[in-house]
């Protein structure tokens, strides 16, 4: 019998070592050799410090930096483990909402949202990224389109021209990957350090 079963668990104990153990050792040994800022997770740094990643973004929330989307991750209530609390841009939760476009919860949170926004910028529409939640709810980008939407309020708060935080938000916009794919985008952590950068001028 044991003649029988011997093949088979040979096949597993290789394919387990090739597929297990030599496959991924030699991909990570490859990709941090040809892409090591990416292998080691695009950590961006300010002063030698990790301050964040370029692919997880962070939430700001005061008026002198731009904002990025909303988050709609999550985290254990430490005062009820069955329940949650809003924790944005959670990357041990990566998640969207779930809500449904007929959902109340939604229309009400999109309103409130819209409104402070329009408050902020009269003259301008609403980007629908400034108030939508993206499906990882960990997004680092927003459009340009949001990021100047942004600007007066920005520049108000840091009492810089709006010119000036403009052609920031144009420095800062990476445009589509090999001119097809994608949408241009501006990496929220990237343009609030350059921000700081060039306000600290």
């Amino acid at each position: 019998m044991f003649r029988e079963i011997r093949p088979a668990i040979v096949l597993l104990l290789a394919l387990t070592a090739i597929t297990g153990l030599a496959y991924p050792l030699a991909m990570t040994a490859i990709a941090g050799t040809l892409f090591p800022v990416q292998a080691q997770g695009s950590l961006i740094e300010r002063d030698g410090k990790v301050v964040g990643s370029a692919l997880i973004g962070q939430e700001f929330k005061e008026d002198k930096y731009f904002h990025g989307r909303p988050s709609a991750t999550v985290a254990p209530d430490p005062n009820d483990s069955t329940k949650t609390v809003s924790a944005p841009y959670n990357a041990a939760n990566s998640g969207g909402s779930n809500l449904g476009p007929t959902s109340k919860a939604l229309a009400d949170r999109l309103k409130e949202d819209v409104d402070k926004l329009r408050e902020e910028n009269p003259s301008a529409p609403v980007p629908v990224d400034l108030v939508t939640t993206s499906a990882s709810g960990l997004d680092p980008d927003i459009s340009p389109e949001a990021a100047q939407f942004q600007v007066p309020r920005v520049a108000k708060a840091r009492h810089m021209s709006e010119d000036q935080l403009k052609q920031l938000v144009v420095a800062n916009t990476q445009g589509r990957l090999l001119g097809l794919l994608g949408e241009p985008r501006v990496n929220v952590l990237a343009l609030n350090l350059a921000l700081d950068r060039a306000a600290a001028k």
